[in-house]
């Protein structure tokens, strides 16, 4: 690193111990200095257009309608070279796809050890696009699977949250026979027989998120 220039880092996730816990392990390190840290999509979009980091950690489940993968989309429409690491718990392979197809350079989860967070941080920062192997398991998994249409998703949110398909017909102001059409399709989509492990397996795959 020319001179005493050190890596700017912006850290986004929505509780403050995981925060602290961040700047705990990133600090001590002599290249790096901590230059924010944002709560919410909101302020880590503010936060990027203020503070012009070199690097972002972005969590995706943050508190609110607004996501980690909507900052993201948002942070690199106002600039396009933003580097941002997605280090997040959730670890389904429809996360990971979002996340990188909106222009984020990789993924950690959060049990990643120290060690490689801080080695990721300076590979992004040289320029690199390091890939864990887990991540690119999961990613090539996701790739050759049937992906569900947005009517899909939203048919099966309401499932996972106990509507009858009156009930969702009602809500989307369609026929039951429509909502029976979309579970056919949702269920030969993700290969299971009922409803209910449908829902499990979108909610594993990030495909929805429960509450």
């Amino acid at each position: 690193m020319k001179g005493n220039q050190r890596i700017r880092i912006l850290v986004v996730d929505d509780h403050p111990a995981v925060r602290k816990g961040l700047v705990a392990t990133l600090e001590p390190e002599s290249d790096f200095e901590v230059v924010g840290a944002a709560a919410s999509a909101h302020e880590a979009v503010e936060l990027q257009r203020q503070l012009r980091p070199d690097i972002t950690l972005m969590d995706l489940a943050l508190e609110g309608a607004t996501s980690g993968v909507d900052a993201i989309q948002q942070i690199r429409k106002e600039a396009p070279g933003a580097k941002i690491i997605v280090f997040s718990a959730l670890r389904g392979d429809e996360d990971i796809y979002r996340a990188l197809h909106s222009g984020a350079v990789t993924y950690l989860s959060k049990g990643t050890p120290d060690e490689e967070l801080v080695h990721t941080i300076r590979e992004v920062h040289a320029g690199g696009r390091p890939i864990p192997p887990d991540v690119a398991r999961k990613l090539a998994d996701r790739l050759t699977q049937t992906t569900l249409s947005p009517r899909e998703v939203e048919v099966l949110k309401h499932v996972a949250e106990g509507l009858r398909n009156k009930e969702i017909a009602a809500v989307l102001h369609i026929s039951e026979e429509t909502v029976q059409g979309h579970m056919k399709n949702i269920l030969a989509k993700l290969g299971v027989n009922d409803r209910t492990r449908a829902a499990i397996v979108a909610a594993q795959r990030g495909i929805i998120h429960l509450n």
